[in-house]
């Protein structure tokens, strides 16, 4: 973590911001988790402008890390070094655009499932299955329940670590399994998402369809981080949680820590878990599976920030 001081020039740096920048700023509590350490330093802008004008004002060595509802993130215990930034209310806008609607990066998939419910439009149903926000969507191509973001992507604005704005369509985005190609260091801030006309009560019942499927299947009350592991690329069919149940990993524990007993891809706080007594549960999943059939479960839950001791070795360094 960055020394007193120069996280003090960095703040200072931002002073102009019209948005809110706070030192030491806890995020845990934030994360569905629950876990992990402080950002050195959170902004949480007021618009796009200001958050590209934030951008451009900071040295290019200083790390930026973006975060959205903090759904499927583990924030690790010794926090994020540099510059986290947070996309909250003047990012959360949603409207019409003929068969589309225009949506900002904050805004929750659930919510905007349900604005396009409300305004005739299908296509979008399978976002009120996936727990985070338009701008993580984009930038992992998010996908449940038969649909994913490149199926309905027109085109994103990206804010670049330069500050400059762009617009960039969606085939030049290389949309593919959990994955988008953003300009180096870019912030998704909107995008356009197109649908269809619809019969809203054929749009409903598919989103109820969803919703009762995923409280049935899925460990939604507790507190975990979603999909934890990728469905192995190239084997089609194969499923992560079918590799875990096979390796003798459901119910596994790690401290508070568990592999959840419903849903054998998530991992679950049960109460006084770490980051990273959850990054370890998960390494030691991802060696059980690869010890029992020799594929290696890549990771979809995305791990930020330093561990804690990295974190203590780096303020006596400071110090």
């Amino acid at each position: 973590m960055m020394a007193a001081a120069r996280m003090d020039a960095m703040a200072e740096r931002l002073a102009f911001v019209r948005g809110r920048v706070s030192a030491n700023a806890p995020l845990g509590a934030q994360t569905w988790f629950r876990v992990g350490g402080p950002a050195e330093l959170l902004l949480r802008p007021a618009d796009a402008e200001d958050l590209a004008a934030a951008l451009a004002a900071l040295p290019p060595e200083v790390p930026v890390t973006v975060i959205g509802a903090a759904s499927n993130l583990i924030i690790r215990d010794g926090g994020i070094p540099g510059l986290t930034v947070k996309l909250v209310r003047g990012f959360a806008a949603i409207e019409r655009d003929g068969n589309a609607l225009i949506a900002g990066g904050g805004a929750l998939d659930a919510t905007v499932a349900e604005f396009a419910a409300a305004e005739g439009l299908t296509g979008l149903e399978f976002l009120c299955g996936i727990p985070g926000t338009i701008g993580g969507a984009v930038a992992m191509n998010a996908g449940a329940y038969g649909g994913d973001i490149a199926g309905i992507l027109d085109w994103a604005e990206v804010v670049a670590r330069s500050g400059e704005i762009v617009r960039v369509p969606a085939a030049k985005l290389a949309l593919a399994y959990r994955h988008a190609s953003l300009p180096p260091g870019g912030i998704v801030v909107r995008a356009r998402l197109v649908g269809q006309p619809g019969d809203r009560t054929v749009i409903a019942a598919r989103m109820a369809e969803i919703r009762s499927k995923r409280e049935t299947t899925q460990p939604v009350r507790s507190r975990t981080g979603g999909s934890t592991f990728r469905n192995p690329e190239n084997r089609e069919g194969m499923r992560a949680w079918e590799l875990i149940d096979a390796a003798g990993c459901r119910g596994l524990a790690r401290g508070a820590a568990q592999v959840s007993e419903l849903h054998c891809n998530f991992l679950i706080n049960t109460g006084g878990a770490t980051a990273a007594d959850l990054e370890g549960l998960g390494e030691e999943v991802r060696r059980r599976v690869h010890g029992s059939s020799g594929i290696t479960l890549e990771w979809e839950i995305r791990r930020i920030g330093v561990h804690a001791t990295a974190a203590r070795d780096s303020e006596g360094a400071a110090a």
